[in-house]
């Protein structure tokens, strides 16, 4: 790509949405980056091909974040094809159809909080393990994927989400602090009404349009927009930058 390689970055869920948009950018930006999926290996293969064949290098690596041996697996296979690691983007997270408290189950809450909330925590522990400089580590950064619904708590439609995204937010204030001197800056972003497919998942394939009006800009956001935000803060450029809960939400 004609420029010095940024370095090692792990997206999680990165086959599609916001995780692939990551994974794009941060490639174009000299990142070597392993692009992770769940199930959808062709999408995953897709993204990888069109980072290779503009000059990038990637992977893609296999693993339910929930699952602490495949993701323990990930990141060694992430070891031993593209170095150590010196970024994360806590990225992969999933709804439910939309529904009120009372008509969830323990199931739903515990695949939701599993997913979204020991997914991010297991990831950023392996992370934490090759980046700090107290385990001979050079440094890094996390990028946790939040959401606009930890400050809105979804109602009516999925407060268990927003729950789980709360708890995104105290990890990354907590996080930021504790391995602030070992060399590693932790930050979030917290994207509002965007056009990704994971809507469709929640059974509001049209949610972004319903409800654009309720955003100040008037519009929904694009993957785009927030990998924007997310590879500046895994960046040099963001240097003095942890602890930071940035809003991608177009003012909601």
């Amino acid at each position: 790509m004609g420029k010095p390689q940024a370095g090692v970055l792990l997206v999680t869920g990165g086959s599609r949405g916001i995780g692939a948009a990551t994974a794009r950018l941060a490639a174009a930006q000299g990142w070597a980056v392993a692009v992770n999926y769940t199930a959808n290996s062709l999408a995953a293969d897709e993204v990888v091909r069109s980072i290779r064949s503009a000059g990038g290098n990637a992977i893609t690596v296999e693993a339910d974040v929930a699952d602490e041996t495949q993701v323990l697996r990930m990141f060694e296979k992430v070891d031993a094809k593209l170095g150590r690691l010196t970024g994360l983007a806590n990225n992969a997270g999933v709804v439910d159809v939309t529904a009120r408290l009372d008509e969830m189950d323990m199931a739903r809450w515990r695949r939701m909080f599993d997913i979204n909330v020991m997914g991010s925590l297991l990831c950023a522990r392996e992370a934490v393990r090759r980046m700090a400089t107290r385990h001979g580590g050079d440094g890094g950064a996390i990028v946790n994927v939040s959401s606009a619904a930890a400050r809105l708590g979804a109602p009516g439609q999925y407060v268990d989400y927003a729950a789980a995204k709360g708890a995104i937010d105290a990890f990354t204030i907590g996080l930021a602090k504790e391995v602030a001197a070992d060399g590693i800056r932790v930050n979030a972003v917290r994207p509002g009404l965007i056009e990704t497919e994971i809507h469709a998942s929640g059974g509001l394939p049209n949610r972004v349009n319903d409800l654009k009006h309720q955003v100040p800009m008037q519009r929904g956001g694009t993957a785009d927009e927030v990998a924007q935000a997310i590879v500046w803060l895994l960046s040099d450029a963001a240097s003095y930058t942890t602890m930071s809960l940035l809003e991608v939400s177009g003012g909601r």
